[in-house]
């Protein structure tokens, strides 16, 4: 919980049997302060601790992106995560196919092997969670994403008003930010993180720093594309895979320039495949969010709107394949680009709600046609039935 905020005080109600006389069942109650759907809201003031990590937008460009060697120290980690869970308390999954809570380690004080096998983890569950995470401040933070590559710039969002910090992107708002969702439907706000890049990024990491009370909204949503791979039909994955699709950062870009906002890099669209691998589990994924994809390359403009719309569908609105996250201050959400899509979620006005992220870039997208899904790796290892829809509506199993 952010500093300073108090949730509603809850008294026990009396189980005495004794029968209530008429002066006191007159009297107000005062069992609880309980109000459905309000929270306490935090008043703050100049004293404010994360000051230096308040939203900034630099005057500042920078040259475009060009390619650099990614070596995923995921490929390093243990299978099983022995050396990351060898700290832990507890771990359990948000579900089969996506999100997992770690708790009990520190990401401030991680050995090689631990990060190795962490990044294993995130590729593997594509969003890992971590509660309480004191210890782990912007220089952690930052040290951390460093371990796994070169962190992301971003061109467009804000950065910490501190020095230095260029690579962080800082999410606020503010007890008086407007009502976004005028700007967006809810299925645009799904999205991997600047997939228009060259190099997108893999492991990303959010510390919310200060956010609503529990039960004050703010809650973010991961989707799974490895399962939304394992959704379609073979046809369709088969089809699919034939297929790149357009990235684009011009509408990101524009919406910065109408704001008076300096795009501190050329805004570019760059082709990818529909259907990706991800170098860590050798697993094929969906590569698609309705946030940057803006074409299917090679076929009609009817046919591409198609395909972007029955993939929109399938990420925003399969409840099997998302994992929702419910903030407290301090809280850590880590999670892989390559294989997830993500959406915030509003109503937690008149809350702040401050956090910082690092994303690091990863390697150029690419499809190993031989490669599995997650249903076909994991049918193999625990021999567990994989679902196939035979057409007529009705779920049948296989060996």
């Amino acid at each position: 919980m952010a500093p300073g905020l108090v949730e509603p005080q809850y008294q026990p109600i009396s189980t005495s049997n004794s029968t209530p006389t008429l002066k006191q069942a007159s009297k107000p109650s005062n069992a609880h302060n309980y109000i459905p759907g309000r929270t306490t809201v935090q008043k703050y003031d100049d004293t404010y601790e994360y000051e230096d990590l308040r939203p900034h937008y630099p005057d500042i460009t920078w040259p475009a992106y060009t390619e650099i060697p990614y070596i995923d120290k995921g490929q390093l980690g243990d299978p099983n995560f022995k050396n990351l869970l060898a700290d832990a308390s507890g771990v359990f999954d948000y579900n089969p196919k996506i999100g997992t809570e770690v708790h009990g380690v520190d990401l401030a004080n991680l050995t090689d092997a631990q990060k190795n096998d962490l990044a294993r983890l995130i590729a593997t569950r594509g969003v890992v969670f971590f509660r309480d995470q004191k210890n782990f401040g912007i220089d952690e933070q930052r040290e951390l994403g460093k371990y796994f590559g070169e962190l992301h710039k971003h061109a467009t969002t804000s950065v910490p008003t501190r020095e230095g910090l260029e690579d962080v992107h800082v999410i606020f708002n503010g007890e008086e930010s407007p009502d976004m969702r005028a700007l967006f439907t809810p299925t645009f706000l799904w999205h991997s993180d600047v997939t228009y890049e060259k190099q997108p990024p893999s492991y990303t990491s959010l510390k919310v720093l200060t956010g609503p009370p529990r039960g004050g909204g703010g809650d973010t949503l991961w989707s799974s594309q490895y399962a939304a791979y394992d959704m379609l039909s073979p046809y369709m994955q088969k089809y699919l895979e034939s297929l790149t699709a357009l990235h684009s950062a011009e509408l990101q870009a524009q919406g910065s320039r109408e704001l008076g906002r300096t795009v501190r890099r050329k805004p570019v669209t760059t082709e990818h495949p529909v259907i990706r691998t991800n170098p860590v589990t050798g697993w094929k994924s969906v590569f698609f969010n309705p946030g940057f994809v803006t074409k299917i390359v090679g076929v009609p403009k009817t046919e591409s709107n198609h395909i972007i719309s029955l993939l929109t569908e399938i990420v925003a609105t399969s409840p099997e394949v998302h994992a929702r996250f419910q903030w407290r201050a301090g809280d850590v959400a880590f999670w892989d680009n390559r294989c997830t899509d993500h959406s915030a979620t509003y109503g937690f006005a008149p809350h702040r709600r401050h956090a910082v992220r690092v994303a690091v870039r990863a390697e150029r997208p690419y499809l190993d046609r031989e490669s599995k899904s997650q249903e076909e790796e994991l049918s193999e290892r625990y021999a567990v039935p994989k679902a196939l829809k035979d057409g007529s509506g009705v779920l049948n199993y296989n060996d």
